[in-house]
């Protein structure tokens, strides 16, 4: 079967790092996944600065991307702000988000759910030459509420396919939620909107995202999304693991009997390039005062 890996170590692996890497740095890691044969690259998230000051060079990251056949950058935006920034920047496909949990809205968001969903709306409405995607934040368990409902994410799905998005994200953002409560979520929601495309974005705090894999792609999932070097989390919700490692996917895909386009070697060698980016980028200010 083949199989689609959108790698977001660029927003989502930079984003609870305590470094800033360098607009000419996050271009050259992108350039060597794209080597590797990744073909979706998350590329910034259009978002406040001042809360998540890695993505502050979002604009000049689009800008500096070089357009390559059948390769496509996406980023994401929360509201309407972000959705405008995004497509000023030249962006043509944006993920909007929003979270299953309430505690997590308010944190990761500022605001309620239904508020995030009905602006989301208005938004998304006023672009119709872009194409949106929608991803899910805490779709299985919150940090703060605990396990989430399938009745409950697909009242969110819902409010997503009434925006006219048909491709939908859900996220495992803790990585803590057991496989096969996982995928009883999924199947409740495919049962209940057969005709949406689903994808999942998975964390790995317990190191059991690559058996949720298998368990989904026996469901029919085609498309995930995993970060270089399984960096990642969110700066919004405590105890947030990093993510999938795009590597280790791949190699379990592979191992699998399924087709990804990815060369392991050459990925290998994004990952080792992105490791030593990180590593040899200046620490956040506030970080450093509190090392002082």
């Amino acid at each position: 079967m083949k199989i689609q890996i959108t790698d977001v170590f660029l927003r989502d692996g930079l984003q609870d790092e305590p470094v800033i890497v360098s607009t000419e740095n996050k271009l050259r890691i992108a350039e060597a996944t794209m080597h590797a044969g990744i073909r979706r690259l998350e590329v910034a998230s259009f978002v406040n600065p001042a809360r998540v000051p890695q993505m502050a060079d979002a604009v000049q990251v689009v800008a500096g991307l070089v357009a390559k056949p059948s390769v496509s950058y996406t980023a994401l935006a929360l509201n309407g702000k972000g959705i405008t920034r995004a497509v000023e920047a030249g962006v043509t496909e944006i993920q909007v988000v929003a979270s299953a949990s309430q505690a997590h809205s308010n944190a990761n968001a500022g605001t309620k759910i239904e508020a995030a969903l009905a602006s989301l709306a208005a938004d998304v409405a006023k672009y119709s030459d872009v194409s949106f995607f929608a991803g899910i934040s805490t779709a299985f368990t919150c940090p703060f509420e605990g396990e989430i409902s399938p009745e409950h994410l697909l009242t969110l799905v819902q409010a997503f396919k009434a925006m006219g998005i048909r491709d939908i994200g859900l996220a495992d953002t803790l990585g803590t939620t057991a496989p096969q409560r996982l995928m009883d979520s999924v199947k409740y929601v495919q049962d209940a909107e057969p005709d949406l495309t689903y994808y999942l974005h998975l964390h790995n705090a317990h190191g059991q995202a690559l058996e949720t894999v298998g368990l989904a792609v026996e469901a029919g999932i085609t498309r995930f999304d995993a970060a270089l070097g399984g960096y990642g989390g969110c700066p919004f919700a405590p105890g947030a693991a990093g993510n999938l490692s795009t590597g280790e996917l791949a190699s379990y895909l592979h191992q699998s009997g399924h087709e990804t386009g990815i060369d392991e070697k050459a990925l290998s060698e994004a990952t080792d390039m992105a490791r030593r980016i990180i590593a040899e980028s200046p620490v956040l200010q506030h970080e450093a005062s509190l090392k002082n």
